[in-house]
């Protein structure tokens, strides 16, 4: 399912997440998406977010996404989200991250919204 409007793609997101569903994840990003990973650090592109996305999903994560706001000028919108992250550290011990997201979506040729900037905010 696309995302039709721009907070869509937060819940598409959550759930493709929370599946562990890679393809799922990244048909929501642009070709040359960015995905900011540290503080002046960034990946780009769909291969390289779904590699940073393994290191995420060995947690065996369950993601709680809530749409903050979204702020739309025609075809861009950017959205901020707050998440919570739970699951196992590599000794099997309960790791729970929150963070605040921002992030770039664009509407496409086909009216879907995908991101093109995702700043997911853990720990900064």
């Amino acid at each position: 399912m696309p995302a039709n409007q721009p907070d869509q793609v937060h819940e598409l997101f959550q759930a493709a997440f929370n599946a562990r569903d890679t393809a799922a994840v990244l048909a929501l990003y642009e070709e040359t998406a960015l995905f900011v990973t540290g503080p002046s650090a960034a990946v780009t592109g769909r291969a390289a977010i779904g590699e940073v996305l393994q290191s995420f999903f060995a947690m065996k994560p369950v993601m709680r996404l809530e749409t903050a706001s979204v702020l739309q000028n025609d075809d861009l919108a950017m959205l901020e989200g707050r998440w919570v992250l739970m699951g196992a550290g590599p000794e099997g011990d309960p790791v729970q991250v929150t963070g605040t997201s921002h992030e770039v979506v664009r509407r496409q040729p086909d009216g879907t919204w995908l991101y093109v900037i995702d700043d997911p905010g853990t720990g900064r």
